[in-house]
């Protein structure tokens, strides 16, 4: 699944369309978190799926910022900046409370985000947030790649392992298949949709970002 941003109705009416079974593999590939409303729905809603199948979550950059905001006051001056507002808000019970410290945020949602994986392999796939070295072993990736760089302007050649490798991060109204990598991002907190793919069939799903349009197909 591409990059959800808070938007905890899309993403429940995405797995509905789905509907994941026991022996299914789910790979969110990150950005839970910031300019959507509900930030602090789509983790529970993850954790909930994490009970009935199995699930790697991956870690995205903003994760990564939300995760860094605990303990860096200019960490935090950063997440808000980019969209973190609004997931502080989904936190806050009270409208007049500002919890700008975090501390609204239960143990198991940062418990969800310690977890979150730098990229996750298959004997066929390769799924990482944003970007990747072609050249070296996913486990000697580093952080800027996997978690900040777009493959906007150039995307990357084939990986050395000759696996696909399933991408998000850089958004559009579409799904990109360049031959070896694909983009799931379809700008979920920006006016576009979640989407589902799998690798496998080159079936994909999706839904807006109010979850009211849903739609299955190939990319």
């Amino acid at each position: 699944m591409g990059d959800i941003h808070g938007h905890a109705d899309a993403l429940r009416r995405l797995l509905d369309e789905i509907q994941p079974q026991t022996s299914d593999t789910v790979v969110p590939l990150g950005d839970y978190v910031n300019r959507g409303l509900d930030s602090r729905g789509v983790i529970e809603a993850l954790i909930k799926l994490s009970e009935h199948c199995r699930v790697f979550p991956i870690l995205g950059n903003h994760d990564e910022m939300m995760l860094d905001a605990r303990s860096d006051l200019y960490a935090l001056d950063r997440f808000r900046h980019d969209g973190g507002e609004k997931t502080l808000d989904s936190y806050c019970s009270e409208s007049w409370f500002y919890a700008s410290d975090l501390s609204f945020v239960p143990d198991s949602h940062w418990e969800f985000l310690q977890r979150c994986l730098p990229s996750y392999e298959t004997d066929a796939c390769i799924f990482t947030h944003a970007c990747y070295d072609p050249f070296v072993p996913m486990k000697a990736q580093p952080t800027r790649l996997l978690r900040w760089t777009s493959i906007e302007d150039v995307p990357p050649a084939p990986h050395v392992s000759g696996k696909l490798v399933v991408v998000g991060h850089t958004p559009k109204l579409f799904v990109r298949h360049y031959g070896h990598v694909v983009c799931i991002d379809t700008a979920c907190g920006f006016g576009g949709r979640l989407t589902a793919h799998e690798p496998a069939t080159g079936m994909t799903w999706w839904v807006d970002e109010s979850g009211n349009t849903k739609q299955g197909g190939n990319p």
